[in-house]
C-alpha cells in the first residue's frame, strides 16, 4: 500500500515593493497549478499560503518525499509565480529559485523542503506546518528542543508514557558541503549534548525528530536548507519550513505553540544582519514589521487516508498571541537599539552582504605592526 507523503515547499519569488508579500496574481498563478495537478490526480489535495514574502506549498500525495513528479508540479508553480512577479516588475521576481533547469527535485534549487511519509494513517491524523521569513534554518532549534525535550514546556513529558519514552533528534552540520553530514541523539538520555549543538544555530540544524515508544514514526521535519552555500553569494535569508505531527504519541499542539511563546533572538532581520526575536503571526502576514522583525506562522490540518485535508486553524491569528507580539518588538527594540555593536549584529562568517567584508579587507591593509 502506497504511503500518504505530505510535502511543504516554499520560496520567495516576488514581492510587492520590496521584501513585503507576494502579489494576488502570483497566488492565483501557483492555485492553477497545483489545482490542475489534483484535478489530474497527481495530488491528493493541496493548500496555499504566505508568511511575509514567502509562498508556501504544502501538498499531499502517494508518491513519496523527493518524488519528482510532486516536486516538478510545485517547480512549475513556483515558476509561474516568478513570471506574473516579473510581468508586475516585483522586487526580487525568481529569488529563490537559484538554478536554471529543474532536475528531478528541488532540494538545492532554493527552496525549503520538509516533507513527512506516514506509515498508516492514524486515526484522528493531526499535524502542524511552521512557515518563516526572514530568518535562519536554525531558528526551529529552540522551540522543537523545548517542545519535544523540556517538561517544563511540554506537560505530556511527565504525563502520558508513550511520550515521556522520549525522542531521537538527527541534526544536521548544515556548513558541511560535501553531504548530509548529521548525527542522532535521543532525549533525555542525551539531553546536554543536544544542547551543546542546538545552542549554534547557524551551523547544527534540527532536520528531523523520531518516536521512540514507537520506533521509526517520524514525529516532525524542518528544511535545512542554506541559501548561500547554494548560490555562492547572500541571495536572502533561509526562512526555514517544518511539519510537526501533533497528538496521539506526539505532543500536543497547544505545547508546540507554547515554546514559540519565548519569542526567542534569531538570526534575521531586513538584511539577514542582526539577532532579533522571532514573532510568531497569522498566515498571510506581510513582512512590514520595523527592521522586518523575523516571522512565523503555525497552521493545523487534519488529513484522512485518501489525504484530502480539513484546516487550516491559524493558531497565532488567536488574539492572545497579541501579547507575545507586542513582546516580540520590545526585544527587537532592544536588539536593534544596539545597531551594529556587540550581540546585536551577527558574526562575520553569518552577515551576508558583501559591504562589511569589503571594508574590512581595505582596512586590513592599512593597519601597522611596531
Amino acid at each position: 500500500m502506497k504511503k500518504l507523503t505530505l510535502s511543504a515547499i516554499k520560496a520567495d519569488v516576488g514581492s510587492i515593493g520590496g521584501h513585503t508579500a507576494p502579489s494576488s496574481k502570483m497566488l492565483k498563478a501557483v492555485e492553477e497549478v497545483l489545482a490542475a495537478a489534483k484535478k489530474e490526480k497527481a495530488l491528493a489535495d493541496y493548500r496555499v499560503w504566505y508568511t511575509g514574502d514567502d509562498i508556501a506549498l504544502f501538498m499531499t500525495h502517494f508518491k513519496g518525499a523527493g518524488a519528482a513528479d510532486v516536486h516538478v508540479i510545485a517547480w512549475d508553480a513556483l515558476t509561474a509565480a516568478t513570471a506574473v512577479a516579473k510581468d508586475e516588475n516585483n522586487y526580487g521576481a525568481g529569488q529563490d529559485l537559484l538554478k536554471d533547469a529543474f532536475t528531478g527535485n528541488v532540494h538545492g534549487l532554493g527552496p525549503g523542503v520538509a516533507e513527512v511519509e506516514l506509515g498508516a494513517v492514524r486515526p484522528g491524523e493531526a499535524f502542524m506546518v511552521l512557515t518563516c521569513d526572514k530568518t535562519e534554518p536554525g531558528a526551529f532549534n529552540l522551540p522543537l528542543y523545548l517542545a519535544f525535550a523540556d517538561p517544563m514546556n511540554t506537560g505530556g513529558l511527565l504525563l502520558k508514557k508513550e511520550i515521556s519514552e522520549g525522542f531521537v533528534f538527527r541534526v544536521m552540520d548544515v556548513n558541511y558541503l560535501k553531504g548530509e553530514r548529521t548525527i542522532e541523539l535521543k532525549a533525555p538520555d542525551e539531553l546536554y549534548e543536544l544542547a551543546a549543538l542546538l545552542r549554534d544555530n547557524h551551523r547544527f540544524v534540527i532536520h528531523s525528530i523520531y518516536s521512540r515508544a514507537k520506533e521509526g514514526e517520524v514525529a516532525a521535519v524542518a528544511s535545512t536548507s542554506r541559501l548561500h552555500n547554494i548560490a555562492g553569494k547572500y541571495t536572502g535569508k533561509d526562512d526555514p519550513v517544518a511539519i510537526v505531527r501533533v497528538q496521539g504519541i506526539f505532543v500536543a499542539p497547544e505545547e508546540l505553540t507554547q515554546a514559540f511563546t519565548k519569542v526567542h533572538y534569531v538570526g534575521g532581520n531586513t538584511r539577514g544582519s542582526h539577532h532579533l526575536p522571532l514573532m510568531p503571526v497569522a498566515m498571510n502576514t506581510p513582512a512590514t514589521t520595523p527592521f522586518c522583525i523575523p516571522m512565523v506562522s503555525a497552521l493545523s490540518f487534519s488529513v484522512n487516508e485518501k489525504g484530502a485535508l480539513s484546516g487550516p486553524i491559524d493558531y497565532f491569528a488567536n488574539p492572545v498571541w497579541q501579547f507575545a507580539q507586542a513582546r516580540a518588538y520590545e526585544k527587537a527594540q532592544e536588539m536593534r537599539g544596539q545597531g551594529f555593536s556587540g550581540p546585536a549584529m551577527l558574526n562575520y562568517s553569518e552577515l551576508e552582504y558583501g559591504g562589511i567584508r569589503e571594508i574590512m579587507e581595505e582596512l586590513d591593509k592599512k593597519f601597522k605592526v611596531k
